[in-house]
């Protein structure tokens, strides 16, 4: 199938050659864009892209009549979808309870420690069979379709135990299979101590590592390994332990990093080549200069801060130590219900006063090495994957992140076909 776009007020993120690294610092400040464009998929792949004035006539009437869809986007814009590189989105039921219990004065760790948070989920995922997880997964799956998203990294965690694991990870591949996201995978089994090892927390470590992972890694279910780590959750030396356990199963770390303190996450997570150290509200010089030079990116979760009503990651200190930001939704049941990476780019630019061409380029360029999909997604590049949205009429790009309530796209294109 072809699909030529022609008219287009403005092709976003455009770039001849997609990046070989993550953008940093200063980079993440420019946002090449293509001003009165068309542009060509053939099969999954973008095929050719260029200026509406430099086509002929007779090359614009070739191109009309040999693609099997037109598209006239006159006054419309087209973006790259957006790389989600941090969510929980395979999950049973829902927690607004313990939203009450926020607003009534109780902690995130209090919460957790009466039997809610994480804990709550893994009972709620337990009693739900496979099938029926997901069926609700795939409803906000294709939420997150309609969102603009086109890549997406799912983790486990509210399994805790083998089976549970294991059918977390299943649904997630089935995600992959039931609709046109593209889906990684990260194995997050410290996520938190069951209650089965209340006042043993390296005794559930010994069962990630002797038990648990290889039933992952024997199914080929996870392409990360992640950890919480954090008072109250896993330690550094627990990390350590299971970063080495996967290295012998090809799993990448990935770490969730100085949310609540300064928990040594970030250090870690550099210390053994981590793809990306996420949440990050409690970093100073030290975790920069950690990252700094590493290849290492920094996750930045807005919509979780935003929710639990904490203090912001200083972004534009990390910017000045030259460091790579990615932007995710953290979409999950407890801390961030909400996968709309258009509002995770406001909160970023309100809060942390990031410029729009940052969280573009945090959203979608920097996201997608985030989950090591970058040399088929985050940019509009010809060879990659045709998977991008077509903005109703707006002024500009900053538009988008401004109007942060407002449903502004019009056409939705995965891996070269329409959506909808």
């Amino acid at each position: 199938m072809s699909i030529f776009i022609k008219n287009i007020k403005k092709l976003v993120n455009v770039r001849e050659a997609a990046p070989s690294a993550p953008l940093r610092g200063e980079e993440m400040l420019s946002l090449p864009c293509l001003d009165g464009a068309w542009l060509l998929t053939e099969g999954d792949r973008i095929s050719r892209l260029g200026r509406m004035q430099d086509l002929r006539p007779e090359e614009l009437e070739a191109l009309e009549r040999s693609s099997d869809e037109v598209i006239d986007a006159e006054g419309r814009m087209v973006f790259p979808s957006y790389c989600d590189s941090h969510t929980h989105l395979v999950y049973a039921g829902s927690r607004e309870m313990e939203f009450m219990d926020k607003l009534r004065g109780l902690s995130y760790q209090e919460i957790a420690r009466r039997g809610g948070g994480i804990l709550n989920s893994v009972e709620l995922l337990h009693n739900t069979p496979e099938d029926d997880l997901l069926q609700q997964t795939l409803v906000r799956a294709h939420e997150i379709i309609s969102l603009g998203t086109g890549a997406v990294e799912i983790k486990s965690g509210y399994g805790l135990t083998v089976e549970d694991e294991v059918k977390m990870l299943r649904v997630a591949r089935r995600v992959e299979e039931e609709t046109p996201l593209r889906v990684r995978t990260t194995f997050l089994g410290a996520h938190a101590v069951p209650a089965r090892y209340k006042g043993n927390r390296e005794g559930y470590v010994d069962e990630i590592v002797r038990e648990i992972m290889p039933a992952v890694a024997a199914e080929g279910l996870a392409d990360y390994v992640d950890i919480f780590v954090e008072e109250g959750f896993f330690t550094v030396e627990d990390a350590s332990r299971i970063f080495e356990a996967a290295a012998k199963y090809g799993m990448v770390p990935k770490v969730h990093a100085n949310q609540m303190s300064f928990s040594g996450g970030v250090q870690v997570g550099v210390r053994y080549g981590a793809a990306s150290v996420d949440h990050l509200e409690f970093t100073g010089p030290e975790e920069f200069k950690a990252l700094q030079g590493s290849g290492t990116i920094a996750t930045l979760l807005p919509g979780a801060t935003f929710f639990l009503d904490m203090d912001y990651p200083k972004a534009k200190d990390m910017l000045e130590y030259d460091l790579p930001l990615a932007i995710a939704s953290n979409y999950n049941p407890g801390s961030c219900p909400s996968g709309d990476m258009k509002f995770m780019m406001a909160l970023a630019m309100i809060k942390m006063r990031l410029t729009p061409e940052t969280v573009l380029n945090a959203a979608i360029v920097n996201g997608a090495f985030a989950m090591g999909v970058a040399s088929e997604y985050g940019s509009i590049t010809p060879g990659k994957k045709a998977s991008l949205f077509i903005t109703k009429k707006i002024p500009s790009y900053e538009f988008v992140p401004y109007s942060f309530t407002s449903q502004l796209i019009e056409n939705i294109i995965l891996n070269g076909k329409i959506y909808g």
